[in-house]
């Protein structure tokens, strides 16, 4: 008898599937199992998820192989893989294999990694990865510490002859055995480049190395000098050698030669290679380490819905549509669902993401429109309709213009479905400051870095908003941590800042902001000011004119818009009456000024309560800064 598509819906993993109740209730289970062994190991008793995560669990080998990844033009032997992306991740698995989610195992730790612990290096992210990725999980048992990268060098094929595999990549124990190791601090410092969760080969030495290293603090119990080495070299810049001495009480060399007596003490290890070797032995040999499972079936809550077919196909198009090697035929799949007669409002959703990566800005807010309109309550289309426009803004390079209002208020409803969204906290941070609310843009912002310590961009906002906030010293001090970030954009834009701060704290502007830097015809020469070279001789880049800044204070005045008159428009006026007392406050653009409480700046509005902050210019008119409707 054919279930058809169910969802299963635990505390931390959407789970849709093909394969039945039963089947999603244990992918949904071992999942949350594999979350409780990461928060065991590193000592959390809270484990954060800043992305949200979805899971396709597909019962068919066909359907499962029409959407995985094609690495050299071949759908991938791996029976899971992980899509990471900016608004959610997305686990696929092929429950034909057996245990099929120890295949994201490795990709699930950096994800978990990014939410739950400060930045480190890159070897402690591998070597903690490839770790957490040896792991067997069951209703009553875990077990962890083999070799994750150990694979038999013979293989059973379809007829069932042994046939041994050629070109066999070599597993850690292997590498680890032979004569040549990386030093010690050449390990710690090193920067294998590699995309957030996608990576190359991990059979390698550094894999390798960072591995048994791993597997050495966690099994002496001391991850919490791992985190003092991390103190020192990363927040106090503590050279590493000096930092190993302190944090580990071994210099590289000693550490170098503990770690290889630990490795070659390992004797299970050993014997699972030489097994590996053996046609009769496929197992990849005993778990180091084995305790009792975290909970079982009875202790995990889950909500169980059928949903419609045309939902499921949806959701495998949705996945075809985020990989470039499938991305045509999910359109055409999420076209197809979208249209009359189907007209399913999850495709609609979907296509509204899948346009606004492709920049199409107009079709992206038809199908989100349309997906709206069929289901207001879909949190996804609240989230994508906020998105939008700030992507819309970016591409743009204007301020997001008449729709603050309603993108907060999204955000907003979103963090109150998914409390962990920290992308969700970072654009209100930024919407926040768009719209003046520097205290709340700061609350927001902090939000998003403690859910999510390792995105340096955020941190990058929050310098931004304490230099919008005139608070020089705490954007300044963020400025200096970034300037040495390994990520050379960050460290590139932080640099620039800092260079460019003095400018700023003098005239009020960023110098590309200034007239003079977008028209060099207003710019005064040296030729044109003989005093000009005589300032500073040793520069002889144009200088700018110094303005006085704009130091009136912002007024607040509550009342009623009597009129408004956008006869030169974009600039308007807008006549206020507070009591006696009549206003007329000019926007040079209302199509840019700060509106609450409206979608956008009507040249029609008359007798309008609102409430307005403006700067005075004399005693019945002066400048707009925000007006909200009430």
């Amino acid at each position: 008898m054919k279930e058809g598509w169910v969802t299963v819906n635990s505390a931390h993993f959407a789970v849709t599937t093909d394969a039945g109740e039963r089947r999603g209730r244990e992918v949904a289970l071992r999942l949350e199992q594999m979350r409780a062994v990461f928060g065991n190991l590193l000592v959390r008793n809270k484990v954060k998820f800043p992305v949200p995560v979805e899971v396709l669990a597909l019962k068919n080998d066909k359907d499962y192989e029409r959407v995985s990844p094609m690495p050299d033009n071949r759908p991938t032997e791996a029976p899971g893989f992980f899509l990471a992306g900016e608004d959610k991740h997305i686990i696929v698995l092929n429950l034909f294999a057996i245990d099929p989610w120890r295949a994201i195992a490795h990709p699930m730790a950096h994800m978990l990694l990014d939410g739950n612990y400060p930045p480190t290096q890159p070897w402690f992210d591998e070597g903690f990865a490839e770790y957490f990725s040896s792991i067997r999980v069951d209703n009553k048992s875990v077990e962890i510490g083999s070799d994750p990268e150990l694979t038999a060098k013979y293989k059973e094929d379809l007829l069932g002859n042994t046939r041994e595999v050629r070109n066999a990549p070599h597993s850690f124990t292997e590498l680890l055995n032979g004569p040549i190791w990386i030093p010690m601090k050449d390990l710690f410092t090193m920067q294998p480049s590699a995309t957030e969760f996608h990576e190359g080969t991990h059979h390698t030495l550094f894999n390798a190395e960072s591995w048994i290293t791993m597997h050495y603090l966690i099994s002496k119990d001391m991850l919490s000098n791992a985190g003092q080495y991390f103190q020192l070299v990363k927040v106090e810049h503590v050279p590493v050698e000096e930092a190993m001495q302190r944090a580990f009480g071994m210099n590289s060399e000693q550490f170098e030669k503990t770690l290889k007596t630990y490795f070659q003490s390992l004797s299970s290890l050993f014997l699972a290679m030489d097994q590996s070797k053996v046609p009769e032995e496929q197992s990849s040999g005993p778990q180091l380490f084995r305790s009792a499972a975290p909970f079982g079936p009875a202790d995990v809550a889950m909500v169980v819905n059928k949903i419609l077919d045309d939902d499921g196909r949806a959701t495998m198009a949705e996945v075809m549509a985020r990989q470039p090697e499938h991305a045509a035929q999910g359109l055409k799949d999420l076209q197809t669902l979208a249209q009359d007669p189907i007209d399913n409002e999850k495709a609609h959703r979907i296509l509204g993401f899948v346009y606004m990566q492709k920049k199409d800005f107009k079709k992206s807010e038809e199908e989100l429109g349309t997906a709206a309109d069929e289901n207001p309550k879909d949190m996804w289309v609240a989230y994508y309709r906020a998105l939008e426009k700030f992507k819309l803004s970016q591409a743009n390079a204007k301020p997001i213009e008449g729709a603050l209002a309603n993108v907060q208020q999204n955000l907003r409803a979103v963090i109150d479905w998914y409390p962990d969204f920290a992308e969700a906290y970072h654009l209100l941070g930024l919407a926040e400051l768009e719209g003046g609310g520097l205290n709340a843009a700061l609350d927001s912002m902090h939000k998003a870095i403690a859910l999510s310590p390792r995105r340096e961009w955020y941190v990058m906002n929050l310098a931004d908003i304490y230099i919008s906030g005139k608070k020089w010293d705490n954007g300044q001090e963020i400025l200096e941590r970034l300037k040495t970030s390994s990520n050379t954009q960050i460290a590139g834009s932080a640099k620039k800042k800092l260079d460019e701060l003095p400018f700023l704290k003098k005239y009020g502007i960023w110098p590309d902001q200034a007239p003079e830097a977008q028209n060099p015809k207003t710019v005064e020469s040296a030729s044109d000011n003989p005093g000009a070279a005589d300032e500073d001789s040793g520069d002889d880049r144009p200088k700018l004119k110094e303005r006085p800044l704009d130091k009136r204070p912002i007024l607040y005045v509550k009342g009623k818009i009597v009129s408004v008159d956008c006869s030169r428009a974009p600039a308007a006026v807008v006549t206020v009456l507070s009591g006696k007392r009549t206003l007329k406050l000019r926007s040079e653009n209302y199509k840019a000024l700060v509106l609450v409480g409206a979608d956008e700046f009507s040249c029609e509005w008359r007798n309008q309560a609102a409430s307005v902050n403006y700067k005075a210019n004399g005693t019945a008119g002066g400048d707009l800064v925000s007006l909200e409707v009430n």
